[in-house]
């Protein structure tokens, strides 16, 4: 196993640079992925925020939609904040027509749930499994995921407002999701527990997939 794993962000549309940044930060190597032969080179992979049905859009004009999938199904990590959490998810509430994702999380998730750009908001979410400090989230144009099934583990709510206790975090096996964007903070603690996430999958560890639960 390398000592710095390959992480890949996906540079279709949103904040690619400041993900890598964050990613070397933690201790990564990272590589922009915008065709099927980079995604092959990658230990993981990150779908950035920035919009979802571009994103989409995008993926399937550079023929990348199916190889996300078969990748993530075959255990890829991967981790999507934002419109990264709708591509990750297996259900989605209020896309437009026809709207696709790459999915294998077991949640829906409700698009542009918090509001509307001039929504966007900063609160504390702590985090299980980053430290007993809150985390700064920034949330623009927020997705929050209404439901997760039996192999979802909520990593954090928000905490605060009007809608206090909302899914904002989540992991299933080696997917993780957020709905805000942990990239355009100082904070590295979300890039690093994926990173380590990474490189525990690249020495092996963990079990099987078991029915629509990830390995580990």
């Amino acid at each position: 196993m390398p000592s710095e794993p390959t992480i890949g962000v996906l540079a279709l549309q949103g904040d690619v640079r400041e993900h890598a940044r964050a990613l070397e930060a933690a201790g990564a190597r990272t590589l922009s992925v915008r065709r099927p032969e980079e995604l092959e080179r990658c230990d993981g992979l990150v779908i950035p925020g920035g919009e979802s049905t571009a994103m989409w859009r995008l993926a399937r004009a550079f023929e990348l939609l199916e190889p996300l999938r078969k990748r993530i199904e075959a255990g890829m990590p991967a981790y999507g904040s934002c419109a990264g959490m709708i591509m990750l998810a297996d259900r989605i509430c209020d896309g437009v027509e026809g709207q696709e994702t790459i999915g294998g999380i077991d949640m829906t998730v409700r698009r542009n749930a918090f509001g509307r750009q001039v929504d966007s908001f900063e609160a504390p979410v702590r985090l299980a499994g980053m430290g007993d400090a809150p985390y700064h989230a920034v949330f623009i144009r927020a997705p929050w995921v209404e439901s997760v099934g039996d192999g979802v583990e909520v990593l954090g709510r928000a905490e605060s407002g009007p809608n206090a206790g909302r899914i904002v975090a989540v992991r299933q096996g080696r997917l993780m999701a957020t709905a805000f964007h942990p990239e355009l903070t100082g904070d590295f603690r979300v890039h690093r527990y994926f990173a380590d996430l990474v490189r525990r999958a690249a020495a092996g560890g963990g079990s099987p997939m078991r029915g629509s639960e990830r390995a580990l």
